[in-house]
């Protein structure tokens, strides 16, 4: 395996009118602030951070995932960067209170 992670973030956007699309409301600023903390940290070497199309999870977003263990966050905002990296990037602990609640996907 290339990455120990890859992390993927929605940067998806859509025409004005269409479904909710959580790319549009901070997705590539979440890609530059994973990337800023992932080279701060110097973890560049084995993580990467990268901008992603649709993950169909739109409603639940600003949608992230970390591979290879399929966790999916919803709901993440610049401020949670720091917690996703320290805690699960680092330490492998999933952050509980950022994770997607399918059931609740329409």
């Amino acid at each position: 395996m290339l990455y120990k992670k890859h992390i993927f973030i929605c940067t998806n956007q859509r025409p004005e009118g269409s479904r909710v699309c959580c790319g549009e409301a901070h997705g590539l600023a979440l890609v530059a602030a994973f990337k800023k903390q992932i080279k701060d940290k110097n973890l560049n070497v084995e993580m990467r951070a990268q901008r992603t199309g649709c993950m169909e999870t739109c409603e639940l977003g600003p949608s992230v995932v970390v591979y290879p263990e399929g966790v999916f966050y919803g709901k993440v905002q610049l401020s949670d960067v720091d917690e996703i990296v320290s805690e699960h990037l680092e330490n492998d602990r999933v952050v509980n209170r950022l994770v997607m609640d399918f059931s609740k996907l329409p």
